[in-house]
Order: structure tokens, then sequence, then C-alpha cells
């Protein structure tokens, strides 16, 4: 396993962030396909034995059982201090803004809550999962600053936002004296690139680390075409995602997967190592111990120039999919409701 900087934290995070959206309860959440407390446990002890320090999980993941797994096994595994924990908190619900809960308390609420669920005093990175239109920025801003100054989260982090959305939040931040957003985890992988028109290079201008989920497009881009899998099955979430586009993303997949021949190496490593060129660490679900082996060893696969354009070439302009597609002011204030997956929030 290799190391770097988040962003300009002192965080020294693997380059493989282990996602933890495949842990938790199937009965207690919006997804079937995601594993029990023992079958996760394996999946994340057998991640830091690869080298992998750094996990994301969530508060709406599984309904707070995947937050409960990690912390349950870190404990167990590791020490608290060699891993980096984040976590990730929704927007204020219509009965919270009905209560006149505020920004601020939404905030604090949720972190101890998450704190409660993962064992710990604190988090590494708290991470804001997607806009809140109904909640004022300064607001936020100003609560999640608090979380720092209390020492609940080391630092913060943003999901699921447009590039303007993020240099707004940081201009704030840096006008008022608060804490910054450091990195950035937005939907971003081999056959969906959109985060490169605006996000990525604003996040190099300004030092932030990228993060991205869904690095594997729901496990399309680790198995040939006419593959299948549980998840691929199961998962309507990711179907919503990719289904419309797979005529072409397929060319993609076909020339992954040849690459992949080439190299003798599974279709994970090249499509990792492809997107290990671009962000500083990519969160990789896994829920099966060579889906971490094929992880970790994508670090150690190195792509040539000719080989990267030829992934990228037959690349096409995609429409907004899943929570971005939901991220506009008419949408949310007409809902007052995001949903992850099958679920409302």
């Amino acid at each position: 396993m290799k190391y770097t900087k988040l962003g300009m934290t002192d965080l020294n995070v693997s380059r493989i962030c282990m996602g933890c959206m495949g842990f938790g309860d199937p009965k207690n959440g919006q997804h079937t396909w995601t594993l029990g407390e023992e079958d996760s446990r394996e999946i994340i002890r057998h991640g830091l034995e690869m080298g992998i320090n750094f996990f994301d999980t969530a508060i709406g993941y599984q309904s707070g059982t995947s937050e409960q797994y990690l912390g349950r096994a870190l404990k167990d595994f590791a020490k608290r201090d060699e891993v980096v924990v984040a976590t990730k908190f929704l927007p204020r619900t219509a009965e919270e803004i009905e209560a006149d809960i505020s920004g601020k308390q939404h905030i604090e609420q949720m972190l101890n809550k998450s704190l409660q669920n993962l064992g710990m005093d604190y988090v590494d990175l708290y991470i804001y999962h997607m806009w809140d239109y109904q909640t004022p920025l300064s607001e936020i801003m100003e609560g999640l600053n608090d979380m720092v100054k209390s020492g609940k989260t080391r630092y913060i982090g943003i999901s699921n936002c447009f590039a303007w959305q993020l240099a707004k939040a940081n201009d704030l931040a840096d006008r008022e004296g608060f804490a910054k957003f450091v990195s950035m985890q937005g939907h971003y992988n081999l056959i969906f690139r959109e985060e490169e028109r605006e996000m990525v290079p604003y996040c190099k201008e300004e030092s932030i680390a990228l993060t991205p989920y869904s690095a594997l497009a729901g496990g399309r881009l680790s198995k040939l075409p006419g593959e299948t899998s549980r998840r691929l099955l199961e998962d309507s979430y990711a179907r919503l995602k990719y289904d419309a586009m797979a005529d072409k993303d397929g060319v993609i997949i076909a020339r992954a997967a040849e690459l992949a021949n080439k190299h003798e190496v599974s279709m994970t490593e090249i499509s990792l190592a492809w997107l290990l060129t671009k962000v500083t660490s990519p969160i990789v679900g896994a829920t099966k111990k060579s889906h971490v082996e094929g992880a970790a060893k994508s670090v150690e696969l190195s792509l040539s120039e000719e080989e990267i354009n030829y992934l990228e070439e037959p690349y096409v302009p995609h429409p907004l999919v899943g929570v971005m597609a939901q991220n506009t002011v008419d949408s949310a204030k007409e809902k007052h409701v995001w949903t992850i997956g099958n679920q409302k929030i």
C-alpha cells in the first residue's frame, strides 16, 4: 500500500479508502445486498492487513449500522490513532425544519449520534453529505466550525455538490475564520467523468483532496459485459445511475477488460489504476476479500500515457444522475426531501 496526505491536512491516508456502504444490517436500511456484522468485520480486518487505513461511512448507511459495525471492528483490530475515519451527515429533515431545529443544532446532534454509533470520541473527517437548500450556508459552516473547535472532528469535507457551491462555502469560511472543506467526495470513475468539467480542476487549484465514490461504478468496471453479481441485480440506485448509458459505457468497459488481459491483472486494477492518476484516494466498496485485494493491488499498477488515452477516448458526456440530479434549488424546495437509493431523508 502507498500513502499520501489528504489535501493540505496532516492526515496520512492510504491511496485506497474502504467505502463502508456495503456494511450494515440488510433488514435495517435501504439496501438488501449489504453484509451483516461478522462478514463486515472480516472485510475490515482484511483491509487493515492489506494496509488500508482510511475508512468512509455515513449515518445514512443502513440506519447507522454501518457506523456501528465499523466502529466495533476498528476497536478490535486497530489502534485509533493509526486509522483515519470519515463519516457524513444528512440535511435537516422536514420534521426538524418544522420544529425549528437550526442547522447548528442539527449538525451537533448528527455528529453526536455518529460518535455514539462508532464508539469514538472524534472522527478525522466529517463530511457534508449533500447540499441543504433549506438551511442557510452560514449555519452549516458555523456548525461545522464548532465541531472542529470542540475536537469532535479534526477536519471537514463535502460530498455531492457543484464546484460553485464548494467555492462559495470555502469563501464564506475564509471571511468568517471558519474551518474550510479540505476534501471533496463526488461521483467520478472511468465511465462517469463529469467532475472533470469544473470540480477536478478547481480542487487541484485549491489543493482540495478528491476522494470520489462509485470508483468501480457499482461493480460495472470490475466485470466483463454480461457478467453479473448480487449487487448488480439488487442495487436499484446503481442501475438508476448507469443503465441509461450502458451501451456507450460498454465500449470503455471492454477496453478496460482488454488492458486487464494484456497486463494479466483484474479489471478492478485497471479501472482503479486509471482513477489513481486523477485523485487522492478513491472510495472503494468491498463485500468480498477478493475485492479488497484487487483494490490494494491497483496501487502498484502503472498505466502508460497511451493506455490512459485509450481508456478515455470513447467517453461521451453523461447527464447528471443520482443525488446530483436532485441538487437543484427547485427540486429541493419542491420536495423537501432527499433520497439515498430508495430511502427518503
